[in-house]
């Protein structure tokens, strides 16, 4: 199966799990809602060149505002993480490509530590700016942090879950020369 069909039928995967399961969960609490769809964007190649992500990016919050009817949010959340995506694997990868040739970002290929870095940076700058954009009148600083943080800790435990029990294949890139 090719990257793309394989990364077209993630995208509709997450989006619908997180359309007709996740959104569906009665709230918890107020400041706990459990997100899992951009999860499609931090799995995609490092390949990608960053218009390329950016677009993807926009689409998929797109695609999720549409269907919970919201003006955008999602798609300035996804997009904000698309574009630092290359500034933090770059961090967290190694520098020699000799030792370094994978496709796409996984617990095998990165490590489980810097892969939870990566997830745990990438989730808590989106659920930081989607909550930010959520509330724009919000009361306290404390009911932000409170929210941020109970909704990334929920967030990484669905990322993990789908880690664990989707475990993708490593794929080394073919041309490292």
């Amino acid at each position: 199966m090719s990257d793309l069909v394989r990364n077209f039928i993630r995208l509709i995967v997450f989006l619908l799990v997180q359309v007709f399961v996740l959104n569906k969960i009665p709230f918890l609490h107020q400041f706990v809602v459990p997100y899992l769809y951009y999860l499609f964007i931090l799995w995609l190649p490092f390949s990608l060149p960053r218009p390329a992500l950016l677009i993807i990016g926009f689409f998929t919050g797109l695609l999720l505002d549409y269907f919970m009817w919201q003006p955008g949010l999602h798609a300035a959340a996804c997009v904000l993480i698309a574009y630092i995506r290359p500034f933090i694997i770059g961090l967290l990868i190694p520098k020699d490509t000799n030792e370094f040739n994978y496709r796409e970002p996984s617990p095998r290929a990165m490590g489980w530590a810097p892969y939870t870095v990566y997830a745990l940076v990438m989730t808590l700058v989106h659920h930081s700016y989607l909550t930010l954009l959520e509330w724009l009148q919000f009361g306290t600083f404390l009911q932000f942090l409170v929210k941020v943080l109970a909704t990334t800790a929920i967030s990484m435990l669905l990322v993990f879950t789908a880690e664990l029990l989707f475990p993708r294949k490593v794929k080394y890139r073919t041309n490292t020369a």
